[in-house]
């Protein structure tokens, strides 16, 4: 994106600097960019913030499942917020807010992609429980616990993605080799290329897809015998309507770590094999949008979230104990 001005000079992010990176020339295209990410950003923003305000005021929503959604939705909404920055970042070429902001957004931003991961792995454990082990869930799987492991894994990635950024930042002297001054980003040496793939992706997606391959096995189980006993006439329990209640939930839950998944994997593949700045930008906002089509799940599938967006937007929410509304749950 380099380019001359008039005169035939070329402009640089630092003049005074000799490996200092080519201003880049703004297009119609980069404006468009700019503009497809703000409502990028706005919309992620308003969605998990009415997912966020959902759970958090109505009494009925309080429930574990609930608790890793909502840590889910705060991490979204971060994602939304910082998306201008990352705007920045991708298609300007220059970076001028400095070498610690710099550092501190990165790892900022890579724990926020991670414990988006991590939030999937606890609700596959959360399903597989209440429904492969529906009489130990109650005493296992509760708010206070669930709590617990959410601020668990938010420690975790937070010290394992900092550690990562620390060792492979741009503006570590040995990291700079080849490259220009004046961007913002992260050069990972093969080693951590690798251990990010395990630790980070592969072995977390493969506990959540052997879990959601039992749950969807005991579902299928669990929804024949139903139809079977409704077929002959005979009484349907409340038990064994809680737990199609139950499966229809795991199958929900199971949608969003799909989209989750369609929306990473290309990333990783683009990323170890061929380098291409603009395929890995395009995959990059994919991975983004992510952020943005988790709510667009809960509203589809989700019948409390039709009813709570609706009692926040025309605020009723104010109203004298509006928390203690009744909302359909599906959890």
């Amino acid at each position: 994106m380099a380019y001359e001005t008039e005169d035939q000079e070329t402009q640089y992010c630092f003049p005074d600097i000799n490996s200092s990176c080519v201003k880049g020339r703004h297009s119609s295209h980069g404006y468009i960019a700019y503009l497809l990410v703000s409502l990028l950003s706005a919309w992620t923003v308003f969605l998990n913030l009415l997912v966020i305000i959902s759970i958090s005021h109505f009494k009925k929503l309080h429930t574990p499942t609930n608790m890793i959604i909502l840590s889910l939705a705060v991490n979204d909404l971060f994602i939304g917020l910082i998306m201008p920055i990352e705007a920045v970042r991708l298609i300007e070429t220059c970076w001028y807010f400095g070498d610690t902001f710099c550092n501190l957004y990165l790892i900022f931003i890579v724990i926020l992609l991670s414990a988006s991961l991590s939030n999937l792995v606890l609700i596959a454990v959360d399903r597989y429980v209440a429904v492969c082990h529906p009489l130990l869930y109650p005493q296992k799987i509760t708010i206070t616990k669930t709590f617990m492991c959410i601020c668990m894994c938010w420690v975790c990635f937070s010290a394992y993605c900092t550690a990562l950024v620390i060792n492979n930042s741009y503006f570590d002297p040995s990291h700079r080799t080849g490259v220009c001054y004046g961007q913002c980003l992260v050069l990972m040496s093969f080693s951590w290329t690798v251990t990010d793939l395990f630790v980070g992706f592969i072995f977390p997606c493969a506990l959540i897809i052997t879990l959601y391959l039992r749950i969807f096995y005991v579902v299928h189980l669990q929804v024949k015998v139903i139809n079977s006993l409704m077929k002959g006439g005979k009484s349907v329990t409340e038990n064994l309507l809680k737990r199609k209640s139950e499966s229809k939930a795991a199958l929900t839950l199971g949608f969003i770590v799909t989209v989750y998944l369609l929306c990473w994997i290309p990333f990783y593949i683009c990323s170890l094999t061929v380098y291409s700045s603009t395929a890995m930008n395009v995959l990059i906002w994919a991975v983004h949008s992510n952020s943005g089509l988790n709510p667009l799940v809960y509203a589809l599938f989700y019948p409390w979230f039709k009813k709570t967006g609706k009692l926040i937007l025309t605020l009723k929410i104010f109203q004298p104990a509006s928390s203690f509304i009744v909302v359909h749950n599906i959890n």
